[in-house]
């Protein structure tokens, strides 16, 4: 990869547990040395490479950038502007997860409590409005614990055509169909926990039907103004270029983690036609995500960029205070 010249002293390096897919590190990790890089020139640094370092980051699948000078979310925002993609806001998704803005463009990763795993995902696959890249900084790591784990889906998605066909035959034949109950008030000490008011930008309850219904999602209202939504058949699988496909989907988030007061993860995943998902087929999946697991080992400063289309995440377990924030981005010419 041919790089603009640039007065930081910026090189790619090995990190513990990267891994080797198809000739290509993954994820890709950007250090700068010494004490050089303000914001600005960090910033300047990635205007002049923003095409050559989506394009990494579609093909490899992430990039962290380290020593690059972030300290705050408003050091992040900068960075993320840097880019010049269209913005992603939170207001605008459909996301079960709570997170407060801290600028227009950035928020909190997710307000679970520290003892909640958080399991592999596409960022907002569970919707029909998703992200196309994301972007995380950390402000502060945890004292222990805590990192994002980050996943190949589509070397997943090869994999599991090998070991379980006719389950991969399944999903990219006839999608899958998520089902969440919202509660009338954001609960924090849920991974899902946003309200549905919130959620469906709505006021009342008739503005969230008529949102629901545009968007083809079945509901239900529940005792304690809560909401169960179901939505249409949606993708398992996601072409990428030259060839790839990608298991695009929430599967082992919903049907491992999908679980609060509100929500049993066995009843929060189906496939497209109503039947159950095979039980067996799915720890294959969560097994072959864990194989190919790379933990980012979070410090001070750090900035990732994960191409949405190419690789899930999740959150470990932390104790102490985690502060990891993220910035979404929307589709654009260079869509995939």
């Amino acid at each position: 990869m041919q790089l603009p010249a640039s007065e930081l002293n910026v090189s790619l390096v090995d990190l513990p547990g990267q891994q080797l897919h198809k000739d290509q590190v993954f994820p890709a990790v950007f250090v700068c040395e010494g004490t050089s890089a303000d914001m600005q020139a960090a910033c300047d640094w990635v205007s002049e490479r923003r095409e050559e370092l989506c394009n990494l980051a579609h093909e490899c699948g992430a990039i962290l950038f380290r020593g690059f000078g972030a300290k705050t979310a408003e050091d992040f925002d900068q960075f993320v502007a840097a880019f010049q993609l269209p913005d992603f806001t939170y207001q605008d998704s459909l996301s079960n997860a709570v997170r407060i803005n801290r600028t227009p463009r950035v928020f909190t990763a997710n307000e679970a409590p520290p003892e909640v795993s958080i399991y592999f995902h596409h960022e907002m696959a569970q919707t029909p409005i998703y992200p196309s890249r994301l972007f995380f900084f950390c402000e502060q790591p945890a004292d222990s614990g805590g990192q994002t784990p980050l996943c190949r889906s589509d070397i997943l998605w090869e994999r599991l055509q090998t070991e379980s066909p006719d389950f991969a035959s399944d999903i990219a034949k006839k999608g899958l169909r998520y089902t969440n109950v919202m509660p009338g008030r954001d609960d924090p000490e849920s991974g899902m926990g946003r309200s549905w008011q919130s959620t469906l930008n709505a006021s009342t309850k008739a503005d969230a039907e008529q949102r629901l219904a545009d968007l083809k999602y079945n509901w239900e209202w529940l005792a304690d103004d809560c909401l169960r939504v179901t939505t249409p058949v949606l993708p398992g699988v996601r072409q990428l270029s030259q060839g790839r496909c990608s298991f695009f989907n929430q599967l082992i988030a919903a049907f491992m983690g999908w679980k609060d007061k509100r929500n049993d993860p066995s009843k929060a995943i189906t496939l497209g036609d109503g039947t159950a998902l095979d039980r067996d087929a799915v720890l294959a999946a969560c097994r072959i995500a864990d194989e190919l697991t790379f933990d980012l080992p979070w410090q001070a400063g750090d900035i990732a960029l994960v191409d949405n289309y190419v690789t899930m995440h999740a959150r470990r377990q932390f104790t102490g205070t985690r502060k990891v924030l993220a910035s979404l981005i929307g589709s654009d010419q260079a869509e995939r």
